[in-house]
């Protein structure tokens, strides 16, 4: 058998599967996060422990765990977890979608040697330049810091007892070597940094260390190997086993992506598209981010003081774009953009607008977005040929039909089952345990969301609308 621990910002997930893959047995625990000031997004570290104990003692009174043979680790990426010599923590962890250091991303970006190296923007929720805003707003903090360690390898800290780290989630910190799959001296030395700072680099697939004996027998486990594992979405596209060239998949969680992998590194950070390596050795991916998805459908469900399942009950068929057209940077946005202080809006309201307009637009909004990373996409050269749905958004129909009509591409939707990150996770335990990279297979697929090709002229209008509007909205800000 074999665990997947998927650290997610609101809370952790513990997944338990056989070696047929199937899951037996899943528990969570649930975090909270801090947002001190405008902009700001954290969390306490401690809190992840908290919650792995949590996960794992409610596994263990579902099963027994004598039989695990692997844990595989997923988890929110880009946070800055600070450690002293005595990986104390020393503030807070500043989350992916802390906006708090957009000055210090945009000077960096300035020095084309970030982008030559890392193969990306330096995006503001990056690691590195939250780093440097840690050096001009708290030096103590930055001269204390020993470590510096992504969320998920905080927790394998605690799980293994060693500062370790993998591809996919450093190729987010904007100091990996994305294409040589090694920190970059170079652009350590530019943040004032060094490799003793960072982690010790491994692929997803490997052992990173061994589970600690004195966690091992509080779960009634031994010999259990730690692997590597992967960032949330690499892991979720090992879930969903998107590993190879024209495999993609579009997640509607709190953040929206629209992912795709790639047998060769091919950046083309000027696309503001994200160029990472994958979880498995030799293989890359790329992915469009916006910042908002359900987290926009959130944001009005509570404006309305609606759930918002009851805000698209009633929605029925996928009508053509409505006249109110919704731009969902609550908090800036990634990709086209890269503006961090990007501001959403709703354009369009008239006496006729009720909540039904307001839910549609909104969805709509989102939709448009995934558009905008698919042309962003096409930009680099990366071809989509399938593609799977996933998160919370897509259990609606009306969104999906929405977003394959958008994007003129059938979605797919997998039988039931939990193929996302912590599942890619517990696969990513049981490559490392037997050695066979070929575990991660698609899942089957239970149904496909075509496009309605009658409406397919209208959002197209529609998204040209939208990008007309972004771009007078970006001008202002």
């Amino acid at each position: 058998m074999h665990i997947g621990l998927d650290l997610g910002t609101s809370g952790l997930k513990a997944l338990l599967i056989d070696d047929a893959q199937v899951a037996i047995a899943e528990a969570s625990a649930p975090l909270t996060v801090e947002r001190p000031h405008s902009g700001w997004s954290e969390q306490d570290p401690n809190s992840w422990i908290i919650a792995a104990e949590l996960a794992l003692d409610g596994l263990a009174t579902k099963t027994d765990l004598s039989a695990v043979r692997s844990i595989g680790l997923s988890g929110h990426m880009h946070g800055a977890t600070l450690l002293d010599a005595s990986d104390t923590v020393l503030r807070p962890c500043i989350l992916w979608n802390d906006t708090r250091s957009h000055a210090q991303a945009a000077a960096m970006d300035t020095d084309p040697a970030w982008r030559a190296g890392s193969g990306n923007i330096v995006f503001p929720g990056f690691t590195a330049p939250k780093l440097d805003w840690v050096r001009l707003n708290e030096p103590d903090i930055f001269a204390n810091t020993a470590k510096v360690l992504l969320p998920k390898d905080f927790l394998r800290l605690w799980l293994i007892g060693d500062h370790v780290a993998e591809m996919s989630d450093a190729a987010g910190t904007s100091w990996l070597d994305t294409g040589a799959r090694d920190w970059s001296d170079d652009l350590l030395a530019r943040a004032s940094l060094s490799r003793d700072h960072m982690p010790r680099l491994v692929e997803g697939t490997d052992v990173s260390g061994q589970l600690r004996a004195e966690l091992a027998t509080r779960w009634g486990m031994s010999n259990v190997v730690v692997a590597g594992g992967g960032g949330d979405n690499a892991a979720s596209a090992i879930g969903m086993g998107v590993t190879k060239a024209g495999q993609s998949f579009v997640s509607l969680g709190t953040s929206g992506v629209l992912f795709a992998a790639n047998d060769a590194y091919q950046p083309d950070p000027e696309t503001a598209v994200h160029t990472f390596c994958h979880a498995l050795p030799g293989q890359w991916h790329q992915m469009g981010v916006i910042l908002a998805a359900t987290d926009a459908l959130n944001w009005l469900a509570k404006t309305l003081d609606q759930s918002p399942e009851e805000l698209t009950a009633g929605l029925g068929d996928l009508k053509a774009p409505s006249q109110t057209v919704f731009l969902p940077y609550l908090g800036g946005e990634r990709t086209p953009h890269n503006h961090a202080g990007l501001r959403g809006a709703f354009i369009g309201l008239e006496h006729a607008t009720d909540r039904a307009a307001l839910t549609r637009a909104v969805l709509e909004g989102v939709g448009f977005a995934l558009a905008d990373c698919q042309q962003a996409l096409a930009a680099t050269g990366t071809r989509i040929d399938t593609c799977f749905a996933v998160g919370g958004g897509s259990r609606s129909d009306y969104w999906l039909q929405l977003i394959a009509t958008v994007l003129n591409l059938p979605l797919s939707l997998a039988k039931d089952g939990d193929y996302g990150a912590a599942f890619g996770a517990a696969r990513l335990g049981q490559m490392a345990a037997t050695g066979d990279l070929t575990l991660a297979t698609p899942p089957a697929v239970k149904r496909q969301i075509d496009p309605d090709t009658a409406l397919s002229g209208a959002f197209q209008d529609g998204h040209a609308r939208y990008q007309a509007l972004a771009k007078s909205i970006k001008d202002l800000t």
